[in-house]
Parts: C-alpha cells; structure tokens; sequence
C-alpha cells in the first residue's frame, strides 16, 4: 500500500478491494508465522526435548477437562492412572539391591578369626554359632587362548605301506572342519566379533585396539574378510528365512537410510537404505534385514511377489501399489498417526485438539492391553479375543472418525495438526484392519524394535565400506535380532551354527540352525 495516503484511489469499490486483498494477504502472513513458529518449536522439541511419547500424569488430568462428552483420555499407562492424582508429594520406592543369577561360578573365601581369638577368658574355647555372608561381583576380563591342533602321521616301518593297497603308506586324522579352513579364528572368535559389533555396536577398529590391549594384533582388514565369509557361509540359511517369512500370516515391514561406500555410479555420500521385514510363525518371528540401493516401490514388490496374506506398515507410498494386490490386506500403523498428533501438541501452545486426538488413539491401546493379558492369562479363547476387541473398539473408531471429519474442515490444512488429520484419515481403511486377526496388533512397534540396534549401531561406525559389507551387515544382524527374538542368547546361538554349518550338508542340516527351529539345549554342547 506504500506509506503515503496520497497513493491511496480515491474511488470507493477500489478502496474496498484493495482493502480485502491485504486483509487477505495479512491472514496469509500470520497463517505462515504460526506454522513457522510451530515447526521451530517441534525442532526445539526434537533437539532439546524428551524423546517420549506419552503423556505425563499432569497431561492425561488436562485431558479430563475437554468440553466434548465422549472425551475420556486414556494415554497407553504401565498401570490405569486412578482418578486422584497427587502432584503435590510423592513416595520413592526404595532402591532394590541387584540380584546375582544363582548359575555364576562362585569362589568362597573364608575370613575366620584366629585360634587365640577362639579363646574365651574363662579358658574354654568359643563354638561356632552362625555366620554372616555378603556376595560381591567379580569380573575376569576377555584374554585369548590358542586352540593347538595335532593331527600324528603313522607309518609302518617294515613294508612302508607296500603290502596294503587299500589304504594309503601315511595315514593321518581328518582335518577339523572349519567355518574358515585357512584362518586362525575359531567359532568362538568370529561369534565374539559379529556379536560386539552386530548386537554391542562396536565397529572393528575398535575392535582391534581391544584385542591388541589383551596381547593380539589382528588387522581392520583382516576381521573385514573374516565377517564377509561367514556371512557367505550363512547364505543358504539367510535364503531359508526369507522362505519362512513369506510362509507366515502377516509381515511387517519397515526401512531406515544407510551410507554405503563404493557404489557403482553414485558418490559416497549418496543414500541407500536397510529393508527390515519382521513375519513368519507370530510364536517364532523371523526378523530379516535387507541392503539396497533405494527406497523405491520395486523393493517390497521384490520380496513380497505371491505372498499371501497380512502386510502391516506405516503409509510411506513405496508399499501402496504391492499392499493393492489381491492377495495382501495392508494394515495401517496407530504409532505413525499418534506420532503425527504428538508432534502438533509439541509444536503448539493450543492443545486441546491434540490432546483429544491421542485419548482417542489411547483408549484404542487401553483396550489393546487389557484383552491381551486377558489372553496371555488364559482367561479369553482367540476367538473371544477378536470379538471382543471388535465390540470394544468399533464405537472409538465411529466417535474419533467423525471428530476427524469435523477437525478436517476447521483446522488449516497446512499445519502440523491438519496434517496428522489428513494422515490418519487418508489411512483409515488401512488403520482399522488390525482388529481382523488376533496375530495382528494396532502398530508396527515390533519391526521398529527390530531397526533400532541397527541405528544405534549406523551412529558408531556410521558407515559401510562396501556394498559387500553391506549385504554381510544385513544377514549377521537377521541372524542375531532372529534370535535374539525367540529367546535365544545371540553368542551362544552364533558359536554354535558357526561350530556346526561346516558339517550341515542337507536342507535339514541348516533348518536344524535356525534360530526358531533350534534345539537349545544343544547350546552349551561342544562341536563334533
């Protein structure tokens, strides 16, 4: 408008005009602001701010207070939070003191008083009338032992062999089969370094300083090779994973970005991903981590052609063409749309809306979490299970999807609250599905469970070397999360298939060392 009244049109329609269009133009800018201020203050929140999701006790009380006569806020709670809470005072538990496992190696050291001190005054000798104990934890640190191999030659020192032409003049022991025939390392070794790097996240430069401070200098490179050839040695396993998974009656899917060194055509810097696929017997989940190059749609079509059956996600767009196939139901994932909610109350002063919206999604856990102890109690079949988490959440879904649909027109599209309202609606028939099937739960928690190690470990070696070693990196983490998920100790899970796989001949051979199909009371044998 300039800042001179004589600039102004003298005519009265125009003045209107030019009236409206700033009035419009000065609602856009202060639209802008509040969503700019928003975002800092969701980036503060991120950098800055607990990580947590969950409501704090004074958040779910402020939920109470919401005008709308169905709002009663149920955040997801260890324990129902009571309808009185003290803010005021608190009690602290006391500490409890660690309990040591009774199966430890245990050294007795007497500490006794002397004979004189066993000496009353009166002459006769003290008896012994109790005793006071006390355990303390003791450690003896990591140190290497070689495993010496002898392997007598024999000879017969009359005919030198002549006279036996079925057997050979110099007879000796097989050799033992090794994981790597013409390496130094045992199973023992390789299963210590894939697990202090796969399942402690120690990279191997570290790794090497460790083991030059305990007496052995074993190169970068060298503990590089040993890891490739395992993995290579472990393909045929890895393959059979894949199988089972697909097997199952539901897959969950998910992937997180990966720097990868040398790849043909693209510069280091350049993003790849890991693909992680969690499915198989829900009693005996199969967890398998996937290297490539890109986060396109052709990777879950890849791995996902002919399967049959449940594929939950979150609503990155890759897996909607392969979820549209006849054969797959895609589930939706409740943790992505609470998280788009989350973010909006973190982001903004008015939360009242958001916190509207997460009691919603929690009462949907609430209800979530009752009928599974239900079920892990024995009290409810399976089948009582699904009708009754359909009975349940149908009427929380009708009073949140309309409350959706009202939110949708009044909220401004473009700001964090409009989003997560356009994201959860536009997954609704996808978000609702998991009431179907009692193996399938509101959200894809347990795949995201699964990439956390691997994301704790990207922040410590922070990249792969090679595209090899990205691959070897994605089939020693399915080995170890695999067992890792039925149960299983990972170092004695990876000492033992690494004992034995140089025997295993036979599909049944390798199927007898998958982690869900493993006898475990094999663990603690030593190899043949």
């Amino acid at each position: 408008m300039g800042g001179e009244t004589g600039t102004l049109p003298n005519d009265v329609t125009k003045l209107r005009e030019l009236l409206v269009s700033s009035y419009q133009e000065n609602s856009r800018l202060l639209q802008n602001n509040e969503l700019l201020t928003d975002e800092i203050a969701l980036l503060r929140r991120k950098i800055f701010g607990r990580k947590s999701e969950k409501l704090t006790g004074d958040e779910l009380l402020q939920g109470r207070l919401f005008d709308e006569a169905e709002s009663q806020p149920q955040e997801v709670p260890a324990e129902e939070p009571s309808d009185d809470i003290e803010v005021s005072k608190h009690s602290r538990k006391p500490a409890k003191r660690t309990e040591l496992p009774d199966d430890l190696p245990t050294v007795e050291v007497l500490h006794d008083i002397t004979d004189e001190e066993k000496q009353c005054a009166c002459g006769a000798e003290m008896r012994r009338i109790g005793q006071e104990e006390s355990k303390k934890l003791d450690i003896i640190p990591a140190k290497f032992r070689v495993i010496h191999h002898i392997r007598p030659k024999y000879a017969c020192p009359t005919c030198e062999g002549r006279e036996d032409t079925e057997h050979p003049a110099v007879r000796i022991a097989a050799p033992v089969p090794q994981i790597i025939p013409k390496g130094i390392p045992t199973a023992g070794l390789l299963a210590f370094i894939i697990v202090s790097k796969f399942c402690d996240s120690i990279p191997l430069y570290r790794m090497t300083k460790q083991f030059a401070r305990i007496g052995v200098e074993i190169a970068r490179s060298t503990l590089c090779g040993w890891v490739l050839e395992v993995a290579r040695r472990c393909d045929r396993l890895i393959a059979m994973m894949q199988a089972h998974i697909r097997a199952g009656p539901m897959i969950q899917m998910d992937e997180t970005p990966v720097q990868v060194l040398g790849e043909l055509g693209r510069e280091n810097t350049t993003k790849s991903f890991m693909w992680v696929m969690r499915g198989g017997d829900p009693e005996a989940p199969v967890l398998l981590y996937q290297y490539h190059r890109n986060r396109s749609k052709e990777v879950p079509q890849l791995y996902l052609a002919g399967y049959e059956g449940h594929l939950q996600t979150d609503g990155f767009r890759a897996y909607e063409e392969i979820g549209r196939s006849p054969d797959i139901i895609h589930v939706g994932c409740w943790a992505h749309a609470r998280r788009g909610f989350d973010e909006a109350r973190a982001a903004t002063k008015k939360t009242g809306a958001t916190e509207q919206a997460l009691s919603y999604i929690g009462k949907l856990y609430l209800i979530e979490r009752r009928l599974r102890d239900q079920l892990e109690e024995l009290k409810i079949t399976e089948e009582k299970f699904v009708t009754a988490r359909k009975e349940q959440v149908q009427p929380v879904f009708a009073t949140f999807r309309s409350w959706l649909e009202s939110k949708s027109e009044t909220v401004l599209p473009s700001s964090l609250l409009g989003k997560a309202v356009a994201y959860t609606l536009g997954q609704w028939s996808k978000l609702i599905r998991y009431l179907d099937a009692v193996y399938l739960t509101p959200d894809t928690n347990a795949v995201e469970n699964a990439i956390r190690p691997f994301v704790v470990g990207r922040k410590n070696w922070l990249f792969n070397g090679s595209p090899a070693g990205a691959h070897a990196g994605a089939a020693l983490f399915s080995l170890v999360e695999t067992a890792k998920a039925n149960g299983i100790e990972p170092y004695a899970y990876l000492r033992h298939v690494f004992d034995r796989i140089p025997y295993a001949k036979t599909d049944e051979d390798f199927e007898n060392l998958l982690p869900y199909r493993l006898d475990v009371s094999l663990l603690n044998t030593t190899a043949p």
